[in-house]
């Protein structure tokens, strides 16, 4: 989630962070905050995301095609069905109330298997939108996502259009430029190279990952004004996908981490820290470390500079992962990963069993250590 707060970290992580580090009077009351809050199972797509309203005390699930809304101590207030498309990574936004997520349709492997799942037959137009959630208005179970005025949608046709290309890489005519497959991480914070100030709503993209091609290993991260948007947000028809969103993000900034498996999957800004956490699927070219959790220094100021492997772009503004810990092997944040506040965050540990599929969301405390960069809080 988002804050405004400005808290002193513990010693550990300004020892790491000192250069980022920001500081207020006040701490976040970790007594207050559940060890663990429990959710699910469902007969649902594994956990994509979480997003958390520290102030109500509220948290949101994303189920693949369902949103839930329950308290932190993991009691369910209501839930949102009826997407037939993918509803991934999460945030809350403290200056309106509601929840974004991204969603998209695509006739992809991973489309076509949420239809499955569904047991639909539809067959639907390639789209990328953000979901916003009026939260308040979810009151009850099963809550339609179309009919029950609780959700609007805006398009983000760069994505669209990224999605749709054919460029010419090293390695041949290719689809998808950047190797896009569409959006997941989704996270409030400031321009890349500010500290404070207005937030904007970072959207990463979804990568393919093709170990064939030089031009994928790049994370996309675009930035939009979400003030702007009122004008664009619409109800869903998944029957007739609509196209009003902003003709272009505010910016446009990528983080060179070599491939991963489907980009970044769960996108958190810390605004203690000042960093960008991206947790992805492990990649598989084997000229790179293959983390699953990067961290991009969100103070540095972005440089222009020639892609690596990406010959139809001439210059982009790229963004540096944070000295001495640009990346991690952490095995969870990939379905869920929450900043909240002085150092805590609730991070989402998922499962599968026989009844379907749920997580536990445990409270945990970012240390920035090389080993292992959050421990339990116990």
């Amino acid at each position: 989630m988002t804050t405004i707060r400005r808290i002193v970290l513990a010693a550990a992580v300004a020892a790491v962070f000192s250069a980022s580090a920001q500081t207020a009077p006040t701490a976040v009351d970790a007594s207050r905050l559940p060890r663990t809050i429990l959710s699910g199972p469902y007969k649902a797509g594994h956990i994509q995301g979480i997003a958390v309203d520290t102030e109500r005390r509220y948290i949101y699930y994303s189920y693949t095609t369902m949103l839930v809304k329950a308290d932190l101590q993991g009691n369910v207030i209501g839930s949102v069905k009826g997407l037939l498309g993918h509803l991934g990574c999460l945030d809350f936004n403290d200056e309106d109330g509601r929840v974004y997520g991204s969603l998209e349709y695509k006739n992809d492997a991973i489309g076509k298997g949420i239809l499955r799942m569904e047991r639909s037959d539809r067959r639907l137009d390639d789209a990328f939108y953000i979901a916003v959630f009026d939260v308040d208005r979810i009151t009850r179970m099963d809550m339609d996502a179309e009919k029950d005025g609780i959700m609007t949608t805006v398009c983000l046709p760069t994505v669209l259009e990224d999605y749709l290309a054919e460029v010419e890489t090293a390695e041949g005519r290719k689809p998808h430029r950047f190797g896009c497959s569409g959006i997941d991480g989704v996270s409030f914070g400031p321009r890349f190279g500010k500290s404070g100030g207005r937030y904007y709503l970072t959207v990463a993209y979804g990568v393919y990952g093709e170990t064939d091609r030089s031009d994928n290993d790049y994370q996309v991260l675009l930035q939009y004004d979400t003030r702007k948007w009122r004008r664009y947000e619409t109800p869903l028809s998944q029957s007739s996908m609509h196209t009003r969103g902003p003709a272009r993000p505010d910016d446009i900034c990528f983080a060179f981490t070599g491939n991963t498996s489907y980009g970044v999957q769960n996108l958190e800004y810390d605004a203690d820290t000042d960093i960008w956490f991206m947790a992805v699927y492990r990649g598989r070219k084997p000229q790179y470390p293959n983390y699953t959790l990067f961290a991009v220094d969100g103070s540095a100021r972005p440089e222009r500079e020639a892609l690596r492997g990406v010959p139809y772009v001439r210059r982009g503004k790229v963004v540096p992962l944070k000295v001495g810990a640009g990346g991690w092997n952490f095995e969870y944040g990939a379905t869920g990963l929450c900043s909240l506040g002085g150092g805590y965050f609730y991070i989402s540990e998922n499962y599968k069993n026989d009844k379907g599929q749920g997580s536990v969301i445990r409270l945990y405390r970012f240390t920035g250590a090389a080993d292992r960069p959050f421990e339990a809080v116990e």
